[in-house]
């Protein structure tokens, strides 16, 4: 059974990866490459955000988290790491909370926080994890190549269509927007444990890798410019280092933009020979694995 893939974002990467190690003969076709896609910019720590419905995002997260500490085994680019998620309201525990193994709540918030969680999470890499997925799936027999595509291939036996923003060409769906998010790159200044500080006015998030932090960052929905604003990045580091002192000396490495694709709920379903599996919000990388997984039963039962 041949299966095109449309994407190569995390979740085309991981649908194709799933499909190819199962046995589908399986080609990935991309106008931009994972280097290029919103997926490399990502922070890309596991956790829920811009992603409905609550049950089967929980479902699709659990899958994943599974996943991501069985690769932190052998994969260099997925971490676990601990750290904590600040609140400004107290606030029950999430859908997703039976996940984590450790979750406990932080005793005592920093000022201007009355609540917060604290539980060890995959870190992903992207930079060195979407070039390990496309090993993958070579070494399964897959292939990815670049085109430009006007709407989706009839040429194979199914297509999977993880085009996210640009599933409003290949799906003829509006109700994927962007949302835009802007981070920055900095040096490691010595920080091991991430840091995620939830506002109404906007979310503060600082994820420590090998060799750089990756600090936010801003969601704007509606916004399609990639554009970095200077003057933003000047804001996220000041919001950063009132939390995170160290990076007030920290090397501004490069600013970065992606766009979110956000839809009310994400689509994975079946239509006639199309697999949809767009809209995943900010929540690409916590759901890749779940999404895969629910490709590939749909695929089979075909």
């Amino acid at each position: 059974m041949r299966v095109i893939v449309v994407g190569a974002g995390v979740i085309g990467l991981t649908c194709a990866v799933r499909l190819a190690e199962s046995g589908y003969e399986v080609a990935v076709l991309a106008r931009d490459l994972p280097l290029e896609t919103t997926s490399s910019v990502a922070g890309a720590i596991w956790g829920p955000y811009l992603a409905e419905p609550a049950d089967r995002v929980a479902k699709w997260a659990k899958a994943s988290y599974d996943e991501f500490t069985k690769l932190a085994e052998r994969e260099p680019s997925v971490q676990l790491r601990h750290g904590r998620e600040l609140l400004v309201e107290r606030t029950p525990d999430p859908v997703w909370a039976d996940v984590l193994p450790d979750l406990t709540r932080v005793a005592s918030p920093p000022t201007g926080f009355a609540d917060g969680w604290a539980f060890t999470a995959p870190v992903v890499e992207m930079p060195q994890y979407l070039p390990s997925l496309v090993k993958r799936l070579e070494n399964a027999g897959g292939t990815l190549t670049r085109a430009a595509l006007s709407g989706l291939p009839s040429s194979a036996d199914l297509v999977v269509n993880c085009t996210g923003l640009g599933a409003r060409l290949t799906a003829g769906d509006p109700t994927v927007t962007p949302v835009r998010g802007q981070v920055l790159s900095v040096a490691q200044c010595g920080l091991s444990e991430w840091l995620i500080a939830d506002r109404a006015d906007a979310t503060t998030f600082v994820i420590p890798r090998s060799n750089d932090v990756i600090v936010g960052g801003t969601s704007e929905p509606g916004d399609w410019n990639l554009a970095a604003d200077p003057s933003v990045s000047t804001a996220i580091l000041e919001r950063a280092a009132v939390l995170v002192p160290q990076l007030r000396k920290a090397t501004v490495l490069r600013a970065r933009v992606g766009l979110r694709p956000h839809r009310p709920s994400v689509r994975c379903e079946l239509v006639d020979k199309v697999i949809h599996c767009y809209g995943h919000g900010g929540s690409g990388v916590t759901l890749s694995w779940g999404c895969a997984d629910e490709v590939l039963a749909l695929t089979n039962e075909l």
